[in-house]
């Protein structure tokens, strides 16, 4: 018998991260305790209509304090015990605040702590951050990589060189490459709207290695496609998340280009999953381009 497909938007979102979030096989079991309480919640429309939508607002803290304090009371349990319902231990509700932070930091919002302590929050990487980040870029490159990896590489590589937005690094194709990899054309998108303007962008030997690892990587990829000449494409069969008038999607093949939001989301998910990247990269792509563009702007003043 197969398990119904979850009829919440936010939850078929977790499920995607969850997925793809690198994490140990006790981890995962308790990833997957917190999933089911979190749909249960939903199910009882506990939370805010707009968490059955949106991951992102499923996991922000007006969603996450009622969900806490009903599954704290054992109201979210999957089965009785004991012929109820009772309260979960304190230990449980340790390891569900940290599963819930894990969840907000592989989707690039700060940890909540809730019940714990407040940390301070990792700050934009400073000169020589950026400096350790490229060696250990280097240092990748130097031994074998997954297809995720290579591309990741390649992704950070560029970013340190041409401070690009997330979205305009999305939308880099391979003829925005110059011969030999030697320079990148980047589309700038000021934020909220403006002129757009092109620049060419000398590269670094550390991107152009990253590119030629990853560009043989696409070939393969693109192959299997048809063909797009976006720099970015997906590494696995998925899906374009809408159901036909039978209840199936369309099936789409690696190689497809690959979506601002699948961008953010592989540099989310590698910055937990590789070694050395927790340390060196912020929770968002976005910090990483400010602290590039401070970094260029400092170097040429």
């Amino acid at each position: 018998m197969t398990t119904p497909s979850p009829k919440f938007s936010a939850i078929n979102a977790l499920d995607g991260l969850l997925e793809d979030l690198g994490v140990g096989e006790a981890r995962r079991r308790q990833l997957r305790m917190v999933r089911g309480e979190l749909e249960r919640a939903l199910a009882r429309d506990a939370l805010p209509v707009a968490a059955r939508r949106s991951l992102q607002r499923l996991l922000e803290e007006e969603s996450l304090a009622p969900y806490m304090r009903l599954a704290e009371s054992g109201a979210l349990r999957h089965r009785r015990v004991g012929g109820g319902y009772p309260a979960t231990s304190e230990p449980t509700n340790e390891v569900r605040r940290k599963c819930v932070d894990l969840l907000r930091e592989a989707l690039g919002l700060p940890a909540l702590h809730l019940g714990g302590g407040e940390v301070p929050l990792q700050p934009a990487p400073e000169a020589a951050t950026l400096s350790a980040l490229s060696r250990q870029l280097d240092q990748y490159l130097s031994g074998a990589m997954s297809a995720a990896q290579t591309r990741l590489t390649a992704l950070l590589a560029i970013a340190l060189d041409t401070a690009a937005r997330s979205g305009e690094l999305a939308d880099l194709r391979t003829t925005h490459l110059g011969e030999d990899n030697t320079a990148v054309y980047v589309e700038r998108r000021p934020q909220g709207g403006g002129t757009i303007e092109g620049e060419w962008v000398e590269t670094s030997a550390l991107t152009r290695a990253a590119l030629e690892r990853w560009l043989e990587v696409r070939k393969d990829l693109v192959l299997r496609a048809h063909g797009t000449s976006r720099l970015w494409v997906s590494l696995w069969m998925n899906h374009d998340g809408v159901l036909d008038d039978e209840g199936r999607t369309v099936i789409r093949p690696p190689g497809m280009p690959l979506q601002e939001n699948g961008l953010v989301t592989s540099y989310r998910v590698g910055r937990l999953r590789y070694e050395g990247l927790r340390q060196l990269l912020p929770l968002k792509l976005e910090q990483l381009r400010r602290a590039v563009d401070a970094e260029r702007q400092r170097t040429a003043a």
